[in-house]
């Protein structure tokens, strides 16, 4: 299946994490799609989600995530076919601690269905047949885009969050070849041009590793 070319979906640095550039499927799952999927935490210069201190051990406040908030913005230009809110943005986990029990609720959250793993989320439709672009885990009541609306590569959609099955603030983005959830496909995607700060080197259609820090070129 031939890849599709998109755009990075947003500004500034990201540090990309469960990518197909190492394994497919890369969520070790076909479920929803999520076949070629690729996450991307927003980082500071230093390469950090977020600052240590001693509430890394237990549950942070999403607003001490540099990603939080940030604008995502639209890979490619389509029409909206999904556009959910209204999912709460959780606490932050990245403590062993808090990231096991967290674990342990995952099943019930995939019984639940799209929203409880999803959370706020717009899809695009690249054209009426798709392929479709899915954008995940946004910052609740941050949407800017409905059902309905043409947008073009670069438009704001939404702010990253932390909605849904998410650990902390972050970007999941996915292709399909359907927004049947059910039976939907995952297609393969590279980005059209990014500069890997990890490398130094500019690269055109490619996808970045897993722990790779990007940004747009």
């Amino acid at each position: 299946m031939q890849p599709l070319v998109i755009d990075l979906p947003f500004r500034g640095r990201w540090r990309t994490e469960m990518s197909p550039a190492r394994r497919v499927p890369s969520h070790g799952t076909d479920l929803f799609g999520i076949t070629h999927a690729v996450d991307f935490v927003g980082v500071d210069d230093h390469g950090r989600s977020a600052r240590t201190t001693w509430r890394t051990l237990a549950s942070e406040p999403v607003g001490a995530f540099v990603g939080f908030g940030r604008p995502i913005l639209a890979p490619a230009a389509g029409r909206v076919v999904v556009a959910h809110d209204g999912e709460l943005d959780h606490v932050g986990r990245r403590s062993p601690f808090t990231l096991l029990p967290y674990a342990f609720g995952q099943s019930a959250r995939v019984r639940a269905g799209v929203a409880a793993i999803a959370g706020n989320h717009v899809v695009i439709a690249l054209a009426s047949d798709g392929p479709f672009v899915g954008l995940v885990h946004l910052r609740q009541a941050s949407l800017r885009v409905s059902v309905g609306d043409r947008v073009e590569v670069g438009d704001q959609l939404a702010e990253c969050g932390n909605s849904g099955n998410s650990t902390q603030p972050c970007l999941h983005l996915q292709v399909t070849d359907s927004i049947d959830w059910s039976a939907a496909r995952g297609i393969p995607m590279l980005f059209r041009s990014y500069r890997s700060l990890t490398s130094g080197m500019r690269v055109e259609n490619g996808m970045p590793g897993e722990r790779e820090i990007v940004e747009p070129a």
